[in-house]
């Protein structure tokens, strides 16, 4: 049986979360403030947003990672950083095709959402704020088989396709932001 850390524990590893939450959410604004606006227009930022996008992700959950033990200690997010850069070189190799970038960052959405609601689920007992995270590695996995679909289809896909699911990471991060904001108040 696991034990829950006492609170003087507890208490760093809910602010890094907080922190943390905050950072995923506020990139995750500015990338969709970007795609929707000056990327819309101009294929030479959307290529670059395309790219960063799965690059930040690699780069968040390393850091995560090591501020939680390392990764040797948490597979899932070692997971989500490998999965995370290779997808980045693939998006990268393939910005001549929109098709093949969806279907990328389909097979991408659905392996780093499995990857965070692993990681939600084993922070379930120790860290609040982790339902918020499932559902967002769920419905993850569910944009990415949406993407998938989508790839297949005639008509080109564009950023704009990609930025609802970010939009949604936002959201999820923000809420379980305030949420361990909200818990720490109550403490």
């Amino acid at each position: 049986m696991v034990s829950k850390p006492a609170a003087s524990e507890q208490r760093p590893a809910e602010q890094w979360l907080k922190q943390y939450y905050y950072a995923r959410a506020a990139f995750a604004i500015a990338w969709v403030a970007a795609a929707s606006t000056v990327a819309k227009d101009a294929w030479g930022v959307a290529a670059v947003l395309l790219v960063l996008y799965p690059l930040w992700d690699a780069v968040a959950n390393f850091a995560d990672a090591a501020r939680s033990g390392g990764l040797a200690r948490n597979r899932t997010q070692a997971g989500n950083v490998i999965a995370s850069l290779i997808v980045t070189a693939a998006v990268a190799l393939s910005l001549s095709d929109m098709h093949r970038v969806l279907a990328i960052f389909g097979a991408w959405a659905i392996l780093s959402g499995l990857f965070q609601l692993g990681t939600g689920v084993r922070r379930w007992r120790t860290s609040g704020a982790q339902w918020t995270m499932i559902l967002s590695g769920a419905q993850s996995a569910l944009a990415g088989a949406f993407f998938i679909a989508q790839a297949r289809m005639p008509a080109m896909p564009s950023i704009a396709t990609i930025t609802g699911y970010a939009g949604f990471g936002a959201f999820y991060f923000l809420l379980s932001a305030l949420l361990l904001s909200v818990r720490a108040r109550r403490a």
